[in-house]
Protein backbone atom coordinates (compact mmCIF):
# COMPACT_ATOMS: atom_id res chain seq x y z
CA UNK A 1 0.00 0.00 0.00
CA UNK A 2 3.03 1.94 0.39
CA UNK A 3 2.60 3.61 3.80
CA UNK A 4 0.37 2.59 6.50
CA UNK A 5 -1.94 6.29 5.83
CA UNK A 6 -2.77 4.69 2.40
CA UNK A 7 -3.71 1.10 4.19
CA UNK A 8 -5.28 2.61 6.80
CA UNK A 9 -7.47 5.11 4.23
CA UNK A 10 -8.41 1.75 2.35
CA UNK A 11 -9.06 -0.44 4.70
CA UNK A 12 -11.74 2.49 6.57
CA UNK A 13 -13.20 2.61 2.81
CA UNK A 14 -14.11 -1.08 2.91
CA UNK A 15 -15.25 -1.29 6.55
CA UNK A 16 -17.85 1.39 5.15
CA UNK A 17 -19.32 -0.80 2.23
CA UNK A 18 -18.92 -3.60 4.75
CA UNK A 19 -21.23 -1.85 7.10
CA UNK A 20 -23.27 -0.48 3.96
CA UNK A 21 -23.77 -3.36 1.62
CA UNK A 22 -26.50 -4.96 4.32
CA UNK A 23 -28.06 -1.73 4.91
CA UNK A 24 -28.85 -1.32 1.31
CA UNK A 25 -30.00 -5.12 0.91
CA UNK A 26 -32.62 -4.44 3.53
CA UNK A 27 -33.54 -1.45 2.04
CA UNK A 28 -34.23 -2.57 -0.86
CA UNK A 29 -36.38 -5.60 0.14
CA UNK A 30 -38.11 -2.72 2.53
CA UNK A 31 -39.17 -0.75 -0.66
CA UNK A 32 -40.04 -4.09 -2.96
CA UNK A 33 -42.73 -4.86 0.07
CA UNK A 34 -43.65 -1.44 0.34
CA UNK A 35 -44.97 -1.38 -3.43
CA UNK A 36 -46.42 -4.94 -3.22
CA UNK A 37 -48.40 -3.06 -0.41
CA UNK A 38 -49.20 -0.66 -1.69
CA UNK A 39 -51.06 -2.60 -5.24
CA UNK A 40 -52.61 -4.90 -2.59
CA UNK A 41 -54.10 -1.64 -1.07
CA UNK A 42 -55.15 -0.11 -4.68
CA UNK A 43 -56.65 -3.44 -5.43
CA UNK A 44 -59.07 -2.98 -2.15
CA UNK A 45 -63.01 -1.69 -3.14
CA UNK A 46 -63.24 0.22 -0.09
CA UNK A 47 -60.93 1.95 2.64
CA UNK A 48 -62.16 -1.02 5.27
CA UNK A 49 -61.04 -4.02 3.16
CA UNK A 50 -58.05 -1.72 2.66
CA UNK A 51 -57.15 -1.62 6.34
CA UNK A 52 -58.31 -5.24 6.73
CA UNK A 53 -55.91 -6.61 4.11
CA UNK A 54 -52.85 -4.31 5.83
CA UNK A 55 -53.83 -5.83 9.26
CA UNK A 56 -54.79 -9.57 8.72
CA UNK A 57 -54.56 -10.08 5.14
CA UNK A 58 -51.81 -12.38 3.28
CA UNK A 59 -50.31 -11.56 0.38
CA UNK A 60 -51.37 -14.02 -2.87
CA UNK A 61 -48.52 -16.76 -3.02
CA UNK A 62 -46.72 -16.40 -6.39
CA UNK A 63 -47.82 -19.02 -9.22
CA UNK A 64 -45.29 -21.28 -10.48
CA UNK A 65 -45.48 -23.01 -13.70
CA UNK A 66 -46.08 -26.65 -13.54
CA UNK A 67 -45.54 -27.78 -16.83
CA UNK A 68 -43.87 -26.84 -19.88
CA UNK A 69 -46.86 -25.27 -21.27
CA UNK A 70 -47.09 -22.97 -18.58
CA UNK A 71 -43.36 -21.95 -19.05
CA UNK A 72 -44.23 -21.28 -22.91
CA UNK A 73 -47.10 -19.34 -21.62
CA UNK A 74 -45.09 -16.88 -19.14
CA UNK A 75 -42.08 -16.74 -21.93
CA UNK A 76 -45.03 -15.57 -24.42
CA UNK A 77 -46.50 -13.25 -21.77
CA UNK A 78 -43.21 -11.60 -20.01
CA UNK A 79 -40.50 -12.43 -22.23
CA UNK A 80 -40.52 -8.55 -23.95
CA UNK A 81 -40.94 -7.14 -20.49
CA UNK A 82 -38.34 -9.48 -19.16
CA UNK A 83 -35.87 -8.16 -21.78
CA UNK A 84 -36.52 -4.73 -20.92
CA UNK A 85 -35.72 -5.74 -17.49
CA UNK A 86 -32.49 -7.27 -17.68
CA UNK A 87 -31.70 -3.98 -19.81
CA UNK A 88 -32.31 -1.87 -17.19
CA UNK A 89 -30.63 -3.87 -14.78
CA UNK A 90 -27.10 -3.91 -16.58
CA UNK A 91 -27.71 -0.63 -17.36
CA UNK A 92 -27.98 0.33 -13.39
CA UNK A 93 -25.26 -1.98 -12.60
CA UNK A 94 -22.83 -0.31 -15.08
CA UNK A 95 -23.74 2.99 -13.49
CA UNK A 96 -23.50 2.00 -9.98
CA UNK A 97 -20.14 0.09 -10.77
CA UNK A 98 -18.89 3.57 -12.19
CA UNK A 99 -20.49 5.22 -9.09
CA UNK A 100 -18.89 3.12 -6.59
CA UNK A 101 -15.20 3.75 -7.96
CA UNK A 102 -15.64 7.02 -8.21
CA UNK A 103 -16.96 7.37 -4.46
CA UNK A 104 -14.15 4.87 -3.48
CA UNK A 105 -11.43 6.85 -5.45
CA UNK A 106 -12.37 10.56 -4.42
CA UNK A 107 -13.06 9.38 -0.72
CA UNK A 108 -9.22 7.64 -0.75
CA UNK A 109 -7.86 10.66 -1.94
CA UNK A 110 -9.66 12.71 0.61
CA UNK A 111 -8.52 10.24 3.66
CA UNK A 112 -5.03 10.84 2.02
CA UNK A 113 -4.97 14.13 1.09
CA UNK A 114 -8.00 16.30 3.10
CA UNK A 115 -6.72 18.47 5.33
CA UNK A 116 -4.26 19.84 2.39
CA UNK A 117 -7.67 20.53 0.28
CA UNK A 118 -9.16 22.20 3.44
CA UNK A 119 -5.66 24.59 4.13
CA UNK A 120 -6.50 25.37 0.34
CA UNK A 121 -10.15 26.29 0.76
CA UNK A 122 -9.38 28.43 3.58
CA UNK A 123 -6.77 30.18 1.63
CA UNK A 124 -9.22 31.03 -1.05
CA UNK A 125 -12.70 31.12 -0.05
CA UNK A 126 -13.52 34.59 0.25
CA UNK A 127 -14.86 34.53 3.89
CA UNK A 128 -12.98 34.94 6.99
CA UNK A 129 -11.29 32.36 9.31
CA UNK A 130 -14.40 32.49 12.07
CA UNK A 131 -16.58 32.61 9.24
CA UNK A 132 -15.56 29.56 7.51
CA UNK A 133 -14.82 27.69 10.65
CA UNK A 134 -18.86 28.60 11.54
CA UNK A 135 -20.10 26.64 8.18
CA UNK A 136 -17.84 23.73 8.70
CA UNK A 137 -19.20 23.18 12.46
CA UNK A 138 -22.59 23.23 10.59
CA UNK A 139 -21.84 21.06 8.40
CA UNK A 140 -20.47 18.33 11.05
CA UNK A 141 -23.76 19.17 13.19
CA UNK A 142 -25.76 18.34 10.35
CA UNK A 143 -23.96 15.01 10.04
CA UNK A 144 -24.37 14.42 13.29
CA UNK A 145 -27.52 15.13 13.58
CA UNK A 146 -28.98 13.27 10.77
CA UNK A 147 -27.25 10.08 11.31
CA UNK A 148 -27.54 10.17 15.03
CA UNK A 149 -29.79 12.72 16.35
CA UNK A 150 -32.80 11.63 13.63
CA UNK A 151 -31.21 8.59 12.15
CA UNK A 152 -31.05 6.54 15.65
CA UNK A 153 -33.99 7.66 16.97
CA UNK A 154 -36.19 6.58 13.51
CA UNK A 155 -34.25 3.47 13.63
CA UNK A 156 -35.02 2.69 17.17
CA UNK A 157 -38.89 3.23 16.94
CA UNK A 158 -38.80 1.21 13.97
CA UNK A 159 -36.75 -1.46 15.16
CA UNK A 160 -39.40 -1.70 18.37
CA UNK A 161 -42.62 -1.01 16.21
CA UNK A 162 -41.15 -4.01 13.96
CA UNK A 163 -40.91 -6.41 16.79
CA UNK A 164 -44.45 -5.14 18.22
CA UNK A 165 -45.70 -6.30 14.51
CA UNK A 166 -44.00 -9.32 14.39
CA UNK A 167 -45.68 -10.17 17.99
CA UNK A 168 -48.56 -9.40 17.05
CA UNK A 169 -48.74 -10.95 14.05
CA UNK A 170 -49.47 -8.30 11.54
CA UNK A 171 -48.32 -9.35 8.15
CA UNK A 172 -45.61 -7.65 6.40
CA UNK A 173 -44.23 -6.94 9.53
CA UNK A 174 -40.34 -6.03 7.67
CA UNK A 175 -42.18 -3.62 5.85
CA UNK A 176 -44.40 -1.95 7.89
CA UNK A 177 -41.96 -2.07 11.10
CA UNK A 178 -39.49 0.63 8.84
CA UNK A 179 -42.28 2.52 7.54
CA UNK A 180 -43.48 3.27 11.28
CA UNK A 181 -39.67 4.47 11.91
CA UNK A 182 -39.60 7.15 8.76
CA UNK A 183 -43.23 8.31 9.87
CA UNK A 184 -41.69 9.11 13.18
CA UNK A 185 -39.76 12.04 11.49
CA UNK A 186 -43.22 13.64 10.90
CA UNK A 187 -44.30 16.15 13.02
CA UNK A 188 -47.38 16.23 15.09
CA UNK A 189 -48.89 12.59 14.18
CA UNK A 190 -45.62 10.71 14.05
CA UNK A 191 -45.64 6.88 14.27
CA UNK A 192 -49.29 6.56 14.85
CA UNK A 193 -49.84 7.31 11.69
CA UNK A 194 -48.73 3.70 10.58
CA UNK A 195 -49.64 1.74 13.91
CA UNK A 196 -53.13 3.68 14.27
CA UNK A 197 -54.57 2.47 10.77
CA UNK A 198 -52.92 -1.41 11.92
CA UNK A 199 -54.69 -1.35 15.11
CA UNK A 200 -58.58 0.09 13.44
CA UNK A 201 -58.04 -3.04 10.78
CA UNK A 202 -57.32 -5.30 13.33
CA UNK A 203 -60.24 -4.26 15.94
CA UNK A 204 -62.45 -4.66 11.76
CA UNK A 205 -61.08 -7.97 11.77
CA UNK A 206 -62.10 -8.85 15.02
CA UNK A 207 -58.96 -9.06 16.52
CA UNK A 208 -59.69 -6.85 19.86
CA UNK A 209 -57.38 -8.35 22.32
CA UNK A 210 -54.33 -7.45 19.55
CA UNK A 211 -55.68 -4.21 18.81
CA UNK A 212 -55.88 -3.06 22.42
CA UNK A 213 -52.08 -4.40 22.60
CA UNK A 214 -50.89 -2.92 19.82
CA UNK A 215 -52.82 0.56 21.49
CA UNK A 216 -50.69 0.17 24.22
CA UNK A 217 -47.69 -0.74 22.62
CA UNK A 218 -48.39 2.26 20.40
CA UNK A 219 -48.72 4.96 22.81
CA UNK A 220 -46.62 4.00 25.67
CA UNK A 221 -43.94 2.17 24.07
CA UNK A 222 -43.16 3.18 20.26
CA UNK A 223 -44.55 6.94 20.60
CA UNK A 224 -42.47 7.53 23.47
CA UNK A 225 -38.89 6.21 22.23
CA UNK A 226 -38.44 9.47 20.92
CA UNK A 227 -38.69 11.51 24.11
CA UNK A 228 -36.40 8.71 25.99
CA UNK A 229 -34.27 8.41 23.34
CA UNK A 230 -33.72 11.42 21.67
CA UNK A 231 -32.10 13.15 24.84
CA UNK A 232 -29.55 10.55 24.57
CA UNK A 233 -28.55 10.61 21.17
CA UNK A 234 -28.55 14.36 20.88
CA UNK A 235 -25.63 14.23 22.89
CA UNK A 236 -23.76 12.12 20.54
CA UNK A 237 -25.58 14.63 17.67
CA UNK A 238 -28.23 17.53 17.53
CA UNK A 239 -29.22 18.89 14.85
CA UNK A 240 -30.31 22.53 15.58
CA UNK A 241 -33.13 22.93 13.45
CA UNK A 242 -36.93 23.33 14.37
CA UNK A 243 -39.05 19.79 13.97
CA UNK A 244 -40.78 20.76 10.89
CA UNK A 245 -38.34 22.37 9.10
CA UNK A 246 -36.30 19.44 9.15
CA UNK A 247 -39.76 17.43 8.21
CA UNK A 248 -39.79 20.06 4.79
CA UNK A 249 -35.75 20.09 3.64
CA UNK A 250 -35.89 16.23 4.24
CA UNK A 251 -38.78 15.15 2.28
CA UNK A 252 -38.67 18.21 0.06
CA UNK A 253 -34.65 17.52 -0.74
CA UNK A 254 -36.01 13.96 -1.81
CA UNK A 255 -38.65 15.15 -3.95
CA UNK A 256 -35.90 17.63 -5.74
CA UNK A 257 -32.73 15.39 -5.38
CA UNK A 258 -33.84 11.84 -4.96
CA UNK A 259 -32.44 9.85 -2.58
CA UNK A 260 -29.99 12.01 -1.80
CA UNK A 261 -31.75 14.64 -1.04
CA UNK A 262 -32.76 13.38 2.08
CA UNK A 263 -29.03 14.87 3.39
CA UNK A 264 -29.10 17.53 0.81
CA UNK A 265 -32.02 19.23 1.98
CA UNK A 266 -31.25 19.26 5.64
CA UNK A 267 -28.08 20.52 4.42
CA UNK A 268 -28.79 23.64 2.18
CA UNK A 269 -30.92 24.64 4.82
CA UNK A 270 -28.72 24.46 7.47
CA UNK A 271 -26.09 26.39 6.30
CA UNK A 272 -28.28 28.75 4.57
CA UNK A 273 -29.69 29.26 8.04
CA UNK A 274 -25.80 29.14 8.91
CA UNK A 275 -25.03 32.25 6.35
CA UNK A 276 -28.18 34.55 7.68
CA UNK A 277 -26.83 34.57 10.49
CA UNK A 278 -23.88 35.57 9.62
CA UNK A 279 -25.38 38.13 7.67
CA UNK A 280 -27.29 39.30 10.44
CA UNK A 281 -24.26 39.63 12.97
CA UNK A 282 -22.64 41.66 10.16
CA UNK A 283 -25.96 43.97 9.97
CA UNK A 284 -26.18 44.96 13.49
CA UNK A 285 -22.20 45.60 13.63
CA UNK A 286 -22.64 47.70 10.79
CA UNK A 287 -25.80 49.83 12.40
CA UNK A 288 -23.85 49.66 15.45
CA UNK A 289 -20.82 51.36 14.16
CA UNK A 290 -21.99 55.21 13.48
CA UNK A 291 -23.67 54.86 16.88
CA UNK A 292 -20.09 54.06 18.45
CA UNK A 293 -17.84 56.74 16.27
CA UNK A 294 -21.03 59.39 17.37
CA UNK A 295 -20.64 58.70 21.19
CA UNK A 296 -18.43 61.82 22.57
CA UNK A 297 -15.39 60.16 24.51
CA UNK A 298 -14.42 60.80 28.65
CA UNK A 299 -13.39 64.68 28.55
CA UNK A 300 -15.30 65.67 25.43
CA UNK A 301 -17.53 68.86 25.95
CA UNK A 302 -21.28 67.61 24.36
CA UNK A 303 -23.19 69.37 22.22
CA UNK A 304 -25.03 72.55 23.21
CA UNK A 305 -28.76 71.61 23.07
CA UNK A 306 -30.72 73.56 20.20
Amino acid sequence: MKGRRRAAAVLSLLLFLALVLPLVGLLLAVVSGAQELAQLVKQQVSATSALASIATGAAPAPRLPNDLADVLDLVRRYGAEGANVLQNVAGLAASGLVALFIYFAGAHVFLLHGSRVWAWIELHVPLRPTQLQRFAVAFRETGHGLLVGVGLTSATQGFVATLAYLALGVPRWWVLGPITGVASMIPVVGSALVWAPITVGLFLTHHAIKGFVLVFLGLVVISTADNLLHPIYARFGALKMPTFLLFVSLFGGIVAFGAWGAILGPLVIRLWMEALAIQGETNRALRAAPIASATPGPGAPSPERS
